[in-house]
């Protein structure tokens, strides 16, 4: 079931919150920033909470707070200097993460009101698609760019996202979604007990800028090895200088169909969500540096490990990395991504992948 309601006002356009409701889970999304505001899925009693962090009011996205929920872009994560080099160009992009350009800039994609272009609503899937017409020149960005976000949610219990985009000049292109999880539904007020299995043999290293040096090493016999399901606080202590996990890991999978890229299970309520992708990287983030000064949708304040982001993108920094995936973008070429979150419970960890 599909269903449509005002959500308020920004910036003299509507904004609209869509209600997906089919199997057990239900999921409301809003045309600002293409944000994911909650997603309720029952624990193995029945039991329904909502999984990730937000907001119950549109003022509150409108302010500053840590890309809940919405897509990041036209470049999720960063890129070091905020500049880089296309055809034998020098591209300057907007710094609003210090000496770095981060997720889009400081009026990214999270921070625009898309149009709703389409909605279905049948027996086997409920969704919307917003559209976003990003102008040569948005951030320093190079090229007209036409973006298309598709949410649907299947019978399944599977919540898919479609990433789609074209260019009229050679851009770059890395888009995502931020969503924080505590599938405790935040009634653990840590994910320190979540267990986490990354299908990634290998990480890229960072360097003292918080950008890749370049670098790729195994994460074997390191605090980075999730590759057998592990709780997520096992070594995040190790962490000092991030406060915990802020990595990209190089997934294992040829970028071409989707495949697995995390499972992550909370042992308290059974709630097993199990992420697919054809993106070659995942950022592991463990919400280091939340303080308690911001109250969510649960009614309770968000704390420093409350919750964790799996977001699926193309390596950071990746128009300055030659050895990493390309992230550039064409004329005549169309930027094609997916990434699903399939809802479960289970009375153990799952290895799948």
């Amino acid at each position: 079931m599909l269903s449509k309601q005002l959500f308020g006002r920004l910036k003299g356009e509507d904004v609209f919150l869509f209600q997906l409701t089919i199997g057990d889970v239900a999921v409301e999304i809003m045309n600002y920033g293409c944000t994911i505001v909650s997603i309720l899925t029952p624990d193995r009693k029945g039991n329904k909470q909502n999984i990730v962090a937000g907001f119950r009011h549109l003022s509150d996205y409108a302010a500053d707070h840590p890309y809940f929920g919405c897509v990041v872009g036209r470049f999720a994560n960063r890129i070091a200097g905020g500049r880089f080099t296309l055809d034998g160009k020098t591209w300057q992009l907007s710094l609003n993460d210090g000496v770095n350009h981060l997720h889009g800039g400081f009026s990214g994609f999270n921070r625009k009101v898309w149009q709703v272009e389409s909605m279905i609503d049948s027996d086997e899937q409920c969704g919307v698609t917003f559209s976003y017409f990003s102008r040569d020149g948005e951030e320093g960005y190079p090229g007209n760019l036409r973006v298309f976000i598709s949410y649907r949610l299947t019978n399944e219990n599977c919540l898919i996202v479609d990433y789609r985009a074209s260019t009229d000049k050679p851009t770059i292109v890395s888009l995502s979604n931020h969503s924080y999880f505590n599938l405790s539904g935040f009634v653990q007020e840590s994910i320190s007990d979540h267990y986490l299995k990354i299908n990634a043999d290998y990480y890229t290293v960072k360097n003292e800028n918080n950008t890749p040096s370049g670098v790729i090493e195994r994460v074997r016999d390191t605090p980075f090895d999730f590759t057998t399901s592990k709780p997520i606080g096992q070594y995040i202590g190790e962490l000092t200088a991030e406060r915990g996990y802020d990595h990209n890991y190089v997934l294992n999978n040829n970028r071409r169909t989707s495949a697995t890229a995390a499972s992550l299970y909370e042992p308290f309520s059974g709630r097993l969500m199990t992420v697919y992708t054809n993106m070659p990287g995942m950022q592991l983030y463990t919400a280091n540096w939340w303080d308690g000064t911001l109250a969510g949708y649960h009614g309770n304040v968000y704390h420093q490990h409350s919750a964790v982001a799996l977001e699926t993108q193309a390596f950071p920094d990746a128009p300055n990395q030659p050895g990493f995936p390309s992230a550039v973008l064409r004329p005549g070429e169309l930027y094609a991504k997916t990434t699903s979150f399939h809802f479960q419970t289970a009375n153990q960890p799952v290895d799948t992948g």
